[in-house]
């Protein structure tokens, strides 16, 4: 009797099935064929090793899994522990969780941490009496430690979400989570250590802020399934990553609810950074154009592609326009205009002329740079006008002692 090929091939295999030919057969059916070694196809397949396996792999058909290993995108082999830098100091069983908070790539925490700072010096003049330069500071370092601690919270999140795309996009294959060495639930339990650490930050502020701040976990929650539903989530990016520009005026006491200038300030102040926030994220997600076209992610840079610069020029302008306003409504002086306006203006053009969007290296160095590019001017221009003022407003008080 002739048995059908497929009988054939199982009736081969079970008569002649060994450790060297299991794993090699096993390795064949998920596409790594030849191209591995047999110890490469045992420390994968074998033992209880299939758990490093991202589950969305486990359910995909053989075909997908053959593309997937082809491509090598998710692979835990291809990753290598860090050698130099910071992680390398770093306990091996930390360094995943170092990883998933981003210890490595800080720029995020910077661009989160600067709305707050310049909410602070926007608001410092405005309240009364004003605030020394050591209680700025002292309110400045404060929101440098909650951003820190947030923006992890944040990245977390966002890879617990696209645990099943970050597979699929070549700059985040190798992510704690995408690659097996964090499970979802240690994640979370992380994430839930992050945020009572950032709770404890904010009760260090006046307790309205506590008010102010809470509601931005729903911003930070949302914000990884924007990128599934709509071409722009980098305008719910924007909304999370501006927050800070709101908690500067009642961190320092300011009570923006009866204070009819603070609040305009603080609203021109969010909606700037807002423009800020889409204008070096659509430069960020150039990086992604590809992968993320493949995936399915949506994102401004793929619906808008052809017309990039030219959006990126307008968010210049609004950015800057918004700013003006927001040191109209706090009665800045020259010294904000030149140096945070004027500077954010040549920055960004600078940074819009010169950035190739077409490669992955471009994007990211003025991704980084830009940061403290535009970020320094405008608080150069903040600080210094927030210092000119409260000279002033220190010498017009020991006149006034004189007087007396």
């Amino acid at each position: 009797m002739k048995l059908p090929s497929s009988c054939r091939g199982s009736v081969v295999f079970k008569g002649y099935r060994s450790p060297r030919l299991e794993v090699s057969a096993r390795a064949n059916h998920f596409g790594i064929g030849n191209s591995s070694t047999p110890q490469t196809a045992r420390s994968i397949f074998s033992g209880g090793t299939t758990r490093n396996l991202h589950f969305s792999s486990v359910k995909a058909t053989p075909t997908s899994l053959a593309q997937t290993s082809a491509s090598d995108k998710g692979s835990p082999s291809l990753y290598t522990p860090p050698t130099t830098g910071f992680l390398s100091l770093l306990p091996p069983a930390w360094v995943p969780y170092a990883e998933l908070v981003r210890l490595d790539k800080p720029t995020g925490a910077y661009y989160l941490y600067f709305p707050c700072l310049f909410s602070t010096l926007l608001a410092a003049p405005l309240t009364t009496p004003m605030v020394s330069p050591l209680s700025v500071l002292g309110t400045s370092l404060l929101f440098f430690s909650g951003a820190l601690i947030m923006r992890g919270a944040g990245c977390i999140i966002n890879d617990l979400w696209d645990r099943d795309l970050d597979p699929h996009v070549t700059r985040t294959r190798l992510r704690p989570i995408a690659r097996g060495a964090i499970s979802p639930f240690n994640a979370l339990a992380f994430t839930g250590v992050q945020l009572f650490t950032g709770l404890g930050i904010l009760l260090q502020f006046p307790y309205q802020c506590l008010f102010y701040g809470i509601p931005s976990l729903l911003l930070v929650t949302v914000y990884p399934l924007a990128k599934r539903v709509t071409n722009y989530p980098q305008f719910v990016l924007g909304l999370t990553f501006s927050w800070g520009a709101i908690m500067g005026f009642p961190a320092l006491g300011i009570d923006l609810i009866h204070d009819q200038a603070a609040l305009v300030a603080a609203g021109f102040l969010y909606t700037s950074s807002i423009a800020w926030v889409v204008l070096y994220d659509m430069i960020y997600a150039h990086m992604d154009i590809k992968d993320d076209a493949k995936a399915g992610i949506k994102s401004i840079a793929l619906r808008h592609d052809k017309h990039t610069k030219q959006i990126l020029s307008g968010l210049a302008v609004v950015k800057v326009g918004l700013l003006a306003a927001a040191g109209v409504a706090t009665g800045a002086g020259p010294v904000f205009f030149a140096g945070s306006c004027g500077g954010a203006a040549v920055t960004l053009a600078i940074m819009i002329k010169k950035v190739n969007l077409k490669s992955v290296k471009d994007c990211w160095w003025w991704f980084v740079n830009g940061c403290w590019m535009t970020g320094g001017v405008i608080s150069a221009g903040l600080g210094g006008d927030y210092i000119l003022r409260y000279t002033q407003r220190v010498e017009d008080k020991s006149e006034q002692l004189d007087e007396i």
